[in-house]
């Protein structure tokens, strides 16, 4: 069942995300990755952005979580995690499909560049890779990152974001 998470949720979710996060260990730019990947007051904050969070729950227990952020033009995708032994059972996908039903403004994800299994994963579900210009711009306009993560990163985009990209970039 899918459901929105709430505070009492918050110690599954980190534990989640940074169980998830462990694969990035070796992959990701060594400045990039720490442990824990990401500590609870992150989460915490990251909810005060708001981020509104939604979880995979069966039998009582949380097994992915995956947050969606209005950002006024776009809605963005953040923190899409599934617990490591639960990965391949579809999780992420129903997680998807439900923030994308969620809303109806273009949504836009940002993940590593050299997370290959997650940028398989969103081409899977319907999603494209924007141009290296456009993520710049994206990852500037609609994130708070710092630049060494703007170089490392990509950002994915559904086909309703196409068709506003000159109304959304900003031009420097």
């Amino acid at each position: 069942m899918i459901r929105l998470c709430n505070s009492m949720d918050a110690d599954a979710m980190v534990e989640i995300i940074n169980d998830a996060a462990k694969a990035y260990q070796g992959v990701i730019p060594e400045d990039r990755y720490h442990e824990p990947y990401m500590p609870l007051e992150e989460l915490n904050q990251e909810i005060r952005d708001g981020v509104v969070f939604w979880g995979f729950e069966e039998n009582n227990r949380l097994w992915g979580v995956m947050g969606i952020q209005d950002k006024g033009d776009v809605a963005l995708i953040r923190h899409a995690y599934v617990r490591t032994h639960q990965r391949g059972s579809g999780i992420g996908t129903k997680l998807l499909a439900h923030l994308a039903a969620s809303t109806d403004k273009p949504i836009l994800i940002g993940t590593w560049d050299s997370a290959e299994w997650a940028i398989k994963f969103y081409l899977k579900n319907g999603f494209t890779l924007v141009s290296s210009e456009e993520k710049k711009q994206l990852l500037t306009q609609y994130w708070n990152v710092p630049e060494r993560q703007i170089e490392t990163s990509v950002v994915l985009s559904d086909g309703n974001w196409k068709a506003l990209v000159g109304d959304l970039i900003v031009t420097k």
